[in-house]
């Protein structure tokens, strides 16, 4: 059963004065509440390998960054690789414990019913983890097939080549999307595409004070309830026009 939820928070820090053409949704964290499942799973491959690491611990170093780059630095502290199959044995991990517990973000279906414009999604995660994801919470159909992930850049989140990928894909300027995320590593990855973002703060792993953090980070706002959302995007375009 999930806890009661807390009241409505929603800041306004600035606004862009933009007119958006095209809504980036992050997915771990924001469209499923999927990452203390996937900080746990992690955690445990990790230490069954000689890393010894709390999920709490993966959660605030490897937030919205690639399974790649946090492997990467787990093994330049280590000295040496970690075995080929690591990142196949910490996905099937995932996998299983997505298909016990994973849910969608309470209310993310009734936002995007509202969202009118066009929207896709942007994730640090492999193909195979977005759309076991997307299926497993009935949200696939929604964004296929404009689904991107970092696998297909250079360089993940906080680098900006994801978002700008998507936004080349989807044939919108980048001054003209909007990004969802929860992530400093996400949001950090928005600005540096000349793109404004939204902090969302509702997940089950954000703890006290993460609104402000994501604010910090320099989201244009933040909020914790996906129901806010729609009139977050409108009331910005007002502002715009």
């Amino acid at each position: 059963m999930r806890p009661a939820r807390r009241r409505q928070s929603l800041v306004l820090v600035k606004s862009p004065f933009l007119n958006f053409d095209l809504i980036i949704f992050d997915c771990d964290g924001v469209l499923v509440d999927s990452e203390v499942i996937s900080c746990r799973a992690h955690a445990e491959t990790l230490t069954r390998h000689g890393y010894p690491i709390t999920a709490e611990q993966v959660l605030e170093r490897f937030l919205g960054r690639s399974m790649r780059q946090a492997t990467n630095e787990v093994q330049a502290e280590l000295g040496r690789s970690l075995p080929d199959d690591f990142a196949s044995e910490t996905y099937a991990e995932i996998f299983r414990m997505f298909a016990d517990s994973l849910e969608a973000t309470p209310h993310i279906g009734e936002a995007l019913a509202r969202i009118a414009q066009p929207v896709c999604v942007a994730s640090s995660g492999p193909p195979e983890k977005i759309s076991a994801s997307l299926n497993r919470t009935g949200l696939y159909d929604r964004f296929a097939p404009h689904i991107f992930s970092a696998v297909q850049v250079r360089h993940g989140k906080p680098a900006p080549d994801l978002f700008l990928f998507a936004a080349e894909r989807m044939q919108t300027a980048p001054e003209n999307c909007l990004v969802i995320e929860d992530s400093v590593a996400g949001i950090a990855g928005a600005i540096a595409a000349g793109m404004p973002v939204l902090g969302y703060h509702g997940g089950s792993h954000c703890r006290k004070g993460y609104g402000e953090k994501l604010r910090d980070a320099g989201a244009t706002a933040t909020f914790d309830d996906m129901r806010q959302l729609p009139e977050l995007i409108a009331r910005l375009g007002r502002e715009a026009g």
